[in-house]
């Protein structure tokens, strides 16, 4: 073969080989060749995930006393009408403590079989039980003795417990949100500053907790008569409204 005829067939090869790279250039409207695509791994912002929390105490302002009373009778209807006259009596005393009805409201009723149970032998009837409780909102906490006196007398015989609380608790959760952000604020610095490294912008901020009124506590089941001139001391003392936060800081590099 001649170095002509040579030459000529490298060419022709070449010229095939270039082609469709300027096919594609000239389909693109005459845009650069596409190069090879390159993926860069991004490094992560630091972060710092703190908690914190803020909390107040402050005086409670009202009181939910929960009370009810128990009779038996030989038959189901001895029973509840017993307990129906007394009850009566009780939301009368009520009144004149001066509670408004729209803070008295019943929480249970119930109706049941009692037995007496010998070994060796079924259950003999002894007759039936009637309960009926009520819950009372008391919003002037020096009558919450007094209450309690006056519904013991008209005929309370069980008194489930007592519980504290606020009629509008925002005031004291602003202030312990106050707090809790205050108290992340300084642990952020105090972390960024041991780091030795710049603390940067909050970038999520998560709230919990908050007011939750105060299950009741124990008082008493029944009472001993006392004179007219003396009523169940009660101390409301104080209750604590704590809010609970995290939040997530970007730290510098």
């Amino acid at each position: 073969m001649t170095r002509t005829l040579k030459a000529l067939i490298a060419a022709t090869a070449l010229t095939a080989f270039a082609a469709p790279a300027a096919f594609a250039q000239s389909s693109s409207g005459g845009a650069a060749p596409a190069t090879p695509m390159q993926v860069h791994a991004m490094a992560a912002q630091p972060a710092l995930n703190l908690s914190a929390y803020g909390e107040v105490r402050v005086a409670p302002d009202m009181a939910t006393i929960t009370f009810g009373v128990t009779t038996e009778g030989t038959t189901a209807q001895a029973a509840m009408a017993d307990n129906a006259r007394r009850m009566q009596e009780v939301f009368a005393a009520l009144s004149r403590a001066g509670i408004a009805d729209r803070d008295i409201q019943t929480s249970g009723l119930n109706l049941s079989a009692q037995y007496d149970y010998v070994e060796n032998q079924p259950p003999r009837l002894r007759g039936y039980e009637a309960s009926n409780q009520v819950t009372v909102v008391i919003n002037d906490l020096t009558k919450v003795g007094a209450t309690a006196d006056a519904v013991v007398s008209a005929g309370v015989n069980q008194i489930n417990g007592i519980a504290f609380g606020l009629k509008d608790p925002k005031a004291a959760e602003d202030q312990a949100r106050v707090l809790a952000v205050r108290a992340l604020q300084d642990k952020a610095r105090l972390y960024a500053q041991a780091l030795g490294v710049e603390l940067g912008a909050i970038r999520s901020l998560n709230e919990g907790g908050g007011y939750t009124p105060q299950p009741p506590m124990p008082v008493y089941a029944a009472r001993m008569a006392m004179s007219d001139s003396a009523s169940t001391p009660v101390a409301a003392g104080e209750m604590s409204v704590r809010i609970d936060i995290t939040g997530t800081y970007d730290l510098g590099r």
